[in-house]
């Protein structure tokens, strides 16, 4: 497997459950590479949707992808403040300059303010019973959403608007030299 390194371009995919894709991003650049996760920088990159619709995001992001933690954290660097949005998911894996995960339908919405709500518990529901999640996935789910609620209590660096701003500026940076 090679190695991955700051600057270095992937792409992101989404899976469901049942293994179809949900949705990709074409672009991710590498920013930093920690022990148990990989950061990651984009902006208005285009994104497709299983049904193959496309749309670009709006803002600049900065997203966490972690090797053991069953959730992703993009902080969206907004003009009105940081917002977050954390995917329950299971940890990624990288095939072919790829980073993939599967999506669990749970989120979290974190606002600049500090003020969240978590998303999605109904169509977390609804996918439970269609696609017969097991009671020891569920376990470990439900224990990922009050884990990422720990993190965030507890102010992990992931939800720290200065250094999402270094990186936002490391990713202008990276992009300027492309």
């Amino acid at each position: 497997m090679k190695q991955i390194c700051v600057g270095d371009h992937y792409q992101i995919q989404c899976y469901k459950h049942n293994g179809k894709i949900h949705r990709a991003w074409d672009e991710a650049v590498v920013l930093d590479v920690k022990k148990d996760y990989i950061v990651f920088g984009n902006e208005k990159t285009k994104v497709t949707e299983s049904e193959g619709t496309t749309w670009r995001t709006k803002e600049p992001a900065i997203l966490y992808f972690f090797k053991n933690k069953w959730y992703n954290i993009i902080a969206q660097m907004k003009k009105d403040g940081v917002y977050y949005y954390c995917n329950i998911a299971t940890p990624y894996i990288i095939e072919e300059d790829t980073v993939k995960y599967i999506d669990y339908d749970l989120d979290l919405r974190v606002f600049p303010k500090g003020e969240y709500k978590i998303l999605d518990k109904l169509e977390y529901q609804y996918h439970r019973k269609k696609m017969e999640y097991s009671d020891d996935l569920d376990t470990v789910i439900n224990h990922a959403m009050k884990e990422l609620l720990n993190d965030y209590h507890n102010g992990a660096n992931m939800f720290n608007k200065e250094q999402n701003e270094k990186y936002l500026e490391l990713y202008y940076e990276l992009k300027n030299n492309d």
